[in-house]
């Protein structure tokens, strides 16, 4: 049955594509160690926001279709991958802290330590419904773990949010995956719709940001 999983996956995917290559990779681990493999898939996944959960989730939910393992462990497995991998980022940014992150800030062209007080502030305000939100937004979902860990926000608040996000996050992509069968790749085409949708309005603030630092700077030479 495993060998013609893998077949059936990448004849879906495409055998040369990257798309095909991170099935592949993600099916492996399903089929080597069952469950665990998807919730380590998706704890990687935390850690290098290249590799898609829109795609490994509903994998986990179509080989769980398949008898590989149940509904329910593919739901614990990757829901805990989640928030292991979060919880290995909120501990960078622990390890980091508020100094180290400033001082690494100061250094950066066209950022300013006002930037980041203002950042710090809207965290202090919105901290707890970035994180739970966060977990369903591509990209997004693993970079706000470290500003949590920067503002030391309490480890089983932030734990008891990442949960109850990745869980919902997870359990759409994965039941999908389980009740389209063959068809789970579809789920990742309208995923990928909306992750473009977000990395367009991300790389709009952020040239907003430098054409609105640029202009700062110069107003201050004129000025002087």
């Amino acid at each position: 049955m495993s060998t013609q999983l893998s077949t059936l996956v990448l004849s879906q995917t495409g055998n040369g594509s990257s798309l095909g290559g991170v099935a592949d990779w993600a099916v492996g681990l399903m089929e080597t160690i069952g469950a665990p493999g998807a919730g380590l898939a998706i704890a990687l996944e935390n850690l290098f926001p290249p590799l898609p959960s829109e795609l490994i989730l509903p994998l986990a939910g179509f080989t769980a279709s398949r008898g590989n393992f149940t509904l329910i462990e593919a739901l614990f497995w990757t829901t805990a991958g989640s928030v292991v991998g979060a919880y290995i980022l909120f501990m960078l940014g622990v390890w980091l802290g508020r100094d180290r992150m400033r001082a690494i800030v100061s250094k950066v062209p066209l950022v300013d330590i006002e930037d980041v007080d203002n950042v710090e502030a809207w965290f202090n305000r919105h901290g707890y419904k970035a994180v739970f939100f966060g977990r369903m937004v591509p990209i997004f979902r693993s970079l706000v773990s470290i500003p949590a860990g920067v503002e030391r926000m309490p480890v089983w608040r932030f734990l008891g949010l990442t949960l109850a996000g990745s869980l919902i996050w997870n359990t759409i992509f994965v039941l999908a995956g389980f009740y389209l069968g063959e068809n789970w790749h579809l789920v990742e085409q309208y995923a990928d719709f909306f992750q473009k949708i977000v990395i367009g309005a991300v790389v709009l603030f952020v040239a907003f940001f430098v054409v609105s630092k640029v202009r700062k700077i110069r107003r201050k030479r004129q000025a002087s």
